[in-house]
């Protein structure tokens, strides 16, 4: 790769970029709109929906599942214990994450809602042209789970 900055040859790449991450952000607000009437942040509900398919869940796992760091995963427990949606119960060295009752219950009645939701997300898009986005943008987070960064991009010390 011998490209420098915002070129002709890159421009449609960098403008895909940009509006995806203009896209995540603008669905992550929306979202947070959407289930603070639950008394739940966007980042809380991924984390309860994690706990839901998985639990019980290992604290170190559910970190690998979600997108905020080690510290924040267990800043987050904290707060969802607090609030009695979770209980964390540990064996031995590890600490295991699962839903309360109460907690299963939120996730019960704003799941569909929040699904829903970020589907519509999706409604200008005719069937054909979800399933060949989706299959672009799994073809894309592969090849970005490989990528690594190209030490002869940095500047040189």
């Amino acid at each position: 790769m011998n490209k420098r900055g915002f070129t002709e040859d890159n421009r449609s790449a960098l403008l895909i970029w940009l509006r995806l991450a203009r896209f995540y952000q603008r669905s992550n607000q929306l979202s947070n709109e959407l289930l603070q009437h639950f008394g739940i942040t966007a980042a809380q509900f991924d984390m309860l929906a994690q706990v839901m398919i998985y639990q019980p869940v290992a604290q170190l796992e559910l970190a690998e599942h979600l997108t905020i760091s080690r510290g924040g995963v267990s800043h987050m427990l904290a707060r969802l214990e607090k609030e009695q949606f979770i209980v964390r119960e540990q064996q031995w060295k590890v600490k295991y994450i699962s839903l309360t009752d109460k907690g299963l219950a939120l996730m019960e009645q704003v799941l569909p809602i929040q699904s829903d939701f970020q589907a519509s997300m999706f409604e200008v898009l005719d069937e054909a042209e979800q399933k060949s986005f989706l299959g672009m943008m799994t073809r894309i987070h592969r090849h970005s789970v490989r990528k690594k960064v190209d030490e002869a991009m940095l500047p040189h010390r």
